[in-house]
């Protein structure tokens, strides 16, 4: 059975740009149709233009760049410069992360995230159309205005045309919002078949008929846990696991993936654990059932089956999400088992 979606690597969140470009390289000689830069303790744009110019057919993705960091201008130039030095192999990942981050780490305002992004796609895809065919540039919303566009400053048309847009999802909010405006979803780690199907997908549903949009036009593209292994290699990998997803269920921003499963209860005992800084306590707590939901667990045959089992029909793109360190000589044999 093919799985049906494309496989992405990377994803690494303490990753340099210099070996994430040896990785994108890596990740096209493997066989993989994608490799995903983040943004945690680097600029990912400066990790992808790097990446852009060492690989050929991969496509590269941000996953994801902060929104709510950049203004839709400095977002929109250095998307458009991307997508120029990958030749057109470049999709915008954004994300809006969160209220405390945004304002105390990046000193940036921060309000209503969904229409906020919204706006912000609509703001970068006004940018790119005044530049690609020459129109005055006047975007006014209720968050950015964008009405200067002299000719000094501006790039002119991008030969291959403008990136496509994914938005990181997992309130049904901003899944609505994807279905608005986005090419795509990224769903978050801590999710499950469930619901995606139940909450996430039903959103962006709502998102695309609200705007009119087919049914098709929307990505979706997942990250699943992953716990890979045998004998005391997978205990230790279950246990990592365990601990990832217990420290996600512990955060009130993820609440209703843990209350449409019945396991409220739980997620109330992480976030006391939390907040008393008994991290070590906490991977405990989740349960086989809970495990089972978000991850796929054993050899990489094993891997494989699952994930095809979960996603195939359902997902677009996937990456997978490993919180220990696995031996890369692995990662082509879960490539192989996914698309069997």
């Amino acid at each position: 059975m093919s799985s049906g979606f494309l496989i992405d690597a990377g994803g690494d969140v303490a990753i340099t740009p210099l070996d994430g470009e040896r990785a994108a390289v890596d990740a096209e000689a493997a066989g993989y149709d994608g490799t995903i830069v983040p943004e945690t303790q680097h600029d990912p744009f400066v990790g992808l233009a790097l990446a852009a110019r060492a690989t050929e057919r991969i496509t590269l993705t941000s996953g994801i760049a902060v929104a709510f960091a950049r203004n839709p201008m400095t977002t929109a130039m250095a998307a458009n410069d991307i997508q120029s030095i990958s030749h057109g192999r470049f999709v915008l990942g954004l994300g809006s992360q969160v209220k405390a981050h945004i304002e105390r780490r990046f000193s940036m305002p921060w309000s209503h995230p969904a229409a906020r992004m919204q706006e912000y796609v609509e703001a970068v895809r006004a940018i790119w159309h005044a530049w690609q065919t020459g129109e005055r540039l006047k975007f006014t919303g209720e968050f950015y205005t964008h009405t200067l566009m002299s000719p000094f400053f501006d790039p002119g048309p991008n030969p291959h045309g403008s990136p496509p847009i994914w938005i990181a999802a997992v309130g049904e909010g901003m899944a609505e919002t994807a279905g608005r405006v986005a090419d795509g979803v990224i769903g978050h780690g801590f999710t499950t078949r469930r619901y995606l199907t139940e909450a996430t997908i039903p959103a962006i549903k709502r998102g695309q008929d609200a705007a009119g949009r087919p049914a098709a036009s929307v990505g979706l593209s997942v990250s699943p846990f992953v716990a890979l292994g045998e004998g005391a290699a997978l205990d230790t990998a279950v246990a990592a696991v365990r601990a990832q997803i217990a420290f996600y269920a512990s955060t009130p921003a993820y609440r209703g993936v843990m209350e449409l499963h019945g396991w409220e209860e739980t997620a109330d005992q992480l976030h006391a654990l939390s907040t008393r800084g008994g991290w070590k306590e906490m991977g405990a707590l989740i349960t086989d059932e809970m495990l089972t939901e978000f991850a796929a667990v054993g050899t990489p045959s094993e891997v494989g089956a699952t994930l095809r089992d979960r996603f195939a029909g359902l997902a677009t793109r996937m990456s997978f999400y490993a919180p220990y360190p696995v031996d890369p000589a692995v990662w082509p044999d879960v490539l192989r088992a996914v698309r069997a």
